[in-house]
């Protein structure tokens, strides 16, 4: 599989029969554009993932309630307002966006789907939307889906797309994503929306479980600030058009298109961690050879969550106990005399003790991209999680972040 481009590295390739657009409403403030369209010509399969939050937003309840259908054919999406905590008056503004579009677009009010992301708890600023579907619809085919990543973010410093091109069955098949996604992110998801689509010929169940299973080992598995947004939503819709053969769960060629989702998911998630609200550095943290899977996950997560170890690492101090401290608190089996812990390849500690290699640690922590690893010694299981170190820029981001 190759053919993979990043926004930083060039254009991102659009898959037969999708069409974008992104315009000004000036939802929370102008100057910049704040409402995408992602529309599919042919009614496309879709699937998706949502917030595990209880607190949902009005556009989650909707897309949560439509997705059962599995068909879609269009996603709106503003930046600038979450539309959550707005009661009955948020949900009618939210099927309003969806019926305004389906109208304007020719298709089902059903086969569209609606996301918003932004500050919570104020009322959806419905008056500049309304005016602005027109020239939305309009625009289609003359915007990209690089214009769609710009218009949903929010605290975002640079917008976030990816494709990959792969083969199946000869013909040659397009997935793209875009994704949004800076602070209050935690597992099951982040403070993100994140679009793919794909002109790959794919029945339901076979792209349900291509999604699940890269969002559980992407998204899923970041963490910024331990918090967990209102409004997480994932989609992928695909509409067929490359021609190949119906993929299905049981195909030959279903393990490379799902290797592929989940190239795509994995690199949007270092991007989202790589953006960390202040974020100088980003942090990959795997454990291996833990007694499952669940304990290196919950190890991993353990360490990337410890503000001591995020704030150790913005300082380039290579505090090596406080990665044993968060170990040990985590739960997980561990045998403190068998625990290796490696720095961007350089062994900090061997057998729960210091190799009095610091001033050389300290040096790789300068590094803007970080790789601890921890080896438990005791069984098979191995997980990774993406994190970032924590500055003063945070705080103020955040604590700013209405006004």
């Amino acid at each position: 599989m190759k053919a993979m481009k990043t926004m930083e590295k060039g254009t991102i390739f659009q898959p037969k029969g999708f069409l974008f657009s992104a315009v000004e409403a000036a939802i929370k403030k102008p100057g910049r554009k704040d409402l995408a369209l992602i529309f599919s010509e042919r009614e496309a399969v879709i699937s998706g993932m949502f917030t595990k939050n209880n607190v949902k937003a009005a556009p989650v309840k909707l897309d949560m309630k439509r997705i059962e259908s599995g068909k879609g054919q269009a996603i709106i999406v503003n930046s600038g307002n979450a539309n959550a905590c707005t009661g009955k008056q948020g949900m009618k503004d939210a099927v309003e966006m969806a019926e305004m579009t389906a109208k304007t677009l020719g298709v089902k009010t059903d086969r569209v789907y609606v996301c918003s992301t932004g500050v919570i708890g104020t009322p959806m600023p419905m008056e500049r939307i309304r005016s602005k579907i027109t020239e939305l619809v309009d625009n289609l085919g003359r915007r990209t889906i690089d214009d769609v990543a710009a218009a949903i973010m929010t605290t975002d410093t640079f917008p976030k797309a990816i494709s990959k091109v792969i083969k199946i069955d000869g013909k040659v098949i397009t997935i793209s994503g875009v994704c949004k996604g800076a602070g209050m992110i935690c597992p099951n998801m982040a403070t993100m929306l994140c679009f793919i689509v794909t002109d790959a010929n794919i029945d339901k169940s076979a792209l349900d479980k291509a999604l699940k299973n890269a969002v559980q080992k992407s998204f899923n598995r970041i963490t910024i600030d331990g918090d967990m947004s209102t409004n997480d939503t994932v989609l992928i819709m695909a509409n067929g058009l490359s021609g190949n053969a119906l993929i299905k769960k049981k195909s030959k060629e279903f393990n490379k298109f799902a290797d592929a989702v989940s190239d795509i998911t994995y690199e949007l998630s270092k991007m989202i961690v790589k953006d960390g609200e202040g974020a100088t550095k980003l942090v990959e943290i795997e454990v291996k050879n833990a007694k499952n899977e669940r304990d290196a996950e919950k190890g991993a997560f353990a360490i990337a969550n410890s503000l001591l170890v995020k704030t150790a690492i913005y300082g380039n101090d290579a505090n090596w106990g406080r990665i044993m401290a968060a170990l040990g608190y985590s739960g997980i089996a561990i045998k403190e005399g068998m625990t290796d812990i490696f720095l961007n390849g350089l062994k900090i500690v061997s057998k729960g003790m210091g190799t009095g290699k610091d001033k050389e640690a300290n040096e790789k922590l300068k590094n803007k991209e970080i790789k601890i690893v921890v080896d438990l010694h005791l069984r098979r299981g191995a997980a990774k999680v993406l994190t970032c170190d924590l500055t003063e820029d945070y705080v103020k981001i955040n604590a700013e972040y209405r006004t």
